[in-house]
């Protein structure tokens, strides 16, 4: 991660200093079967509680560096130990533009095999539960599911492929 300053000119010929962070895109997969999702819980520090999400992260390697696709299934089989049989992409999203360079791969991961999650040191806490469509969608109305990137990816899932039951 690198926080910048750049001296900008503004369109009336201002100047100012513009302040963001350039970070790596990150990868978010929407494990799907039986007309359900897979969530993740884990701790977030920065907002100090627990957090329902999909799957999602950086994957650091070099050979996954550049490879969305690889990133995502690397990222879903080291969280929740499942493999995608099919990785469908559904679109890219900038979840802070004003703030930061990193953007983020939408995957929906389907045709699952399931398997024992290799979990990062700061995922030992991270715990996985199946939820029917219709109890995502209440847990997101709820906000129960507060994690921008998740409703957003979402969103595109339910664009890509309907609302269904």
């Amino acid at each position: 991660m690198i926080v910048r300053e750049d001296q900008v000119v503004q369109p009336d010929n201002s100047t100012g200093i513009y302040a963001f962070v350039e970070k790596p895109d990150f990868a978010i997969i929407l494990p799907f079967e039986r007309d359900g999702f897979h969530l993740i819980q884990q701790y977030r520090y920065p907002i100090q509680r627990w957090s329902w999400e999909f799957p999602q992260g950086t994957v650091d390697s070099d050979e996954a560096r550049g490879d969305p696709d690889l990133a995502a299934r690397i990222e879903l089989a080291e969280e929740t130990g499942l493999r995608a049989g099919l990785l469908t992409w559904l679109g890219r999203l900038d979840p802070a533009p004003g703030m930061s360079t990193q953007g983020c791969q939408v995957f929906v991961a389907t045709d699952l095999v399931h398997g024992e999650p290799d979990r990062e040191p700061t995922e030992q806490g991270l715990c996985q539960r199946w939820y029917p469509r219709a109890a995502v969608t209440e847990m997101i109305r709820d906000r129960v599911i507060t994690d921008m990137a998740t409703i957003a990816a979402y969103t595109l899932f339910l664009l890509r492929f309907g609302h269904g039951t």
